[in-house]
């Protein structure tokens, strides 16, 4: 080997070791994950005493309603959070982005939900929605006992009983609002301010520009910030456990719950590895797809700052 490829390849050995301890700290559980999909593995046995079995967990899996069911849950669940979240956040930073006094206070006490642990925010909206005691159906019965709220039948409603799914997403969104409302006013307060003077002194009205200007520009970060909730959002565990336990039914039983459930209570960690593989080339089919739309998105997001570069 000649002295330059030498000096070509000494950054990649010094690297390596650190690289190498990575790819196997990362990839590995993954790979263990993969190859217990195929076999029938009790928990209290090794992997290697265990049967190989093929792709029997991935058809068994395949053709289980109760699969499909958690799965659709997980769906409806995953995108209505993260779509409504979307919209507060963004709403909320695009309201908050001013300098007036005490904003900074305001917009520390915006991001507290998000620091508390889940299992309390489970317990906290487990009172609150409680039938006889729940602050939710004190205010509701206070509201129905006014002439118009009997007129529109209000009174106290069995939250967790007969509205559970959306019990745990108003609990999942006042949670997690406050991470879109804190990335999106980073990303606004980021912007060129070249670009919002030129639309100014073009006549732009407010509105025109957060629809022409700061939303487009603000794309990448949105993707980047919906994509990180939506892989949060499909691996939601704690809150559902604590207030819903997966019920009524499996009304609130989403796939993180089903793959906990089936590995500790029915002690199938094949079937629970092969359930976990699903839903993680689920999550890598939209990571895809939202990383392509990303990337789009920034070629349209520089052409439009050089536009407003070259028109300011």
């Amino acid at each position: 080997m000649n002295r330059q490829n030498v000096s070509r390849l000494t950054p990649y050995m010094f690297i390596a070791p650190a690289a190498l301890v990575m790819i196997l700290a990362l990839f590995y559980p993954i790979g263990y994950m993969i190859w217990g999909s195929f076999r029938e593995w009790d928990p209290s046995q090794a992997i290697s005493e265990t049967e190989f079995v093929g792709l029997q967990n991935y058809i068994r899996l395949w053709f289980d309603p109760n699969f499909w069911e958690s799965f659709t849950v997980t769906l409806i669940f995953a995108f209505t959070v993260v779509l409504v979240e979307m919209v507060l956040g963004v709403g909320l930073a695009l309201l908050l982005d001013r300098n007036i006094r005490g904003m900074s206070v305001l917009r520390t006490l915006f991001i507290l939900p998000m620091m508390i642990a889940p299992v309390v925010v489970g317990l906290v909206w487990r009172f609150m929605f409680h039938q006889t005691y729940g602050t939710f159906n004190r205010f509701l019965g206070a509201v129905g006992d006014t002439w118009w709220g009997g007129f529109l039948g209000i009174g106290p409603v069995d939250w967790l009983g007969q509205n559970p799914l959306l019990s745990v997403m108003i609990a999942d969104i006042w949670q997690w609002t406050p991470f879109i409302f804190i990335l999106s006013l980073a990303a606004l307060q980021s912007l060129p301010r070249s670009a919002l003077e030129a639309a100014r002194i073009d006549g732009a009205t407010g509105w025109q520009q957060i629809i022409h200007i700061k939303l487009p520009l603000m794309a990448p970060v949105l993707i980047v910030t919906m994509l990180l909730r939506l892989i949060d959002a499909f691996k939601v565990l704690e809150v559902i456990l604590v207030l819903t336990g997966g019920g009524p039914g499996l009304s609130t039983e989403i796939l993180a719950l089903r793959i906990a459930r089936t590995a500790r209570e029915f002690r199938e960690l094949g079937e629970a590895a092969a359930m976990s593989n699903y839903l993680l080339m689920l999550l890598m089919i939209l990571t895809l797809g939202m990383f392509a739309f990303t990337r789009w998105q920034e070629a349209r997001a520089r052409r439009l700052k050089f536009a407003a570069e070259e028109e300011g």
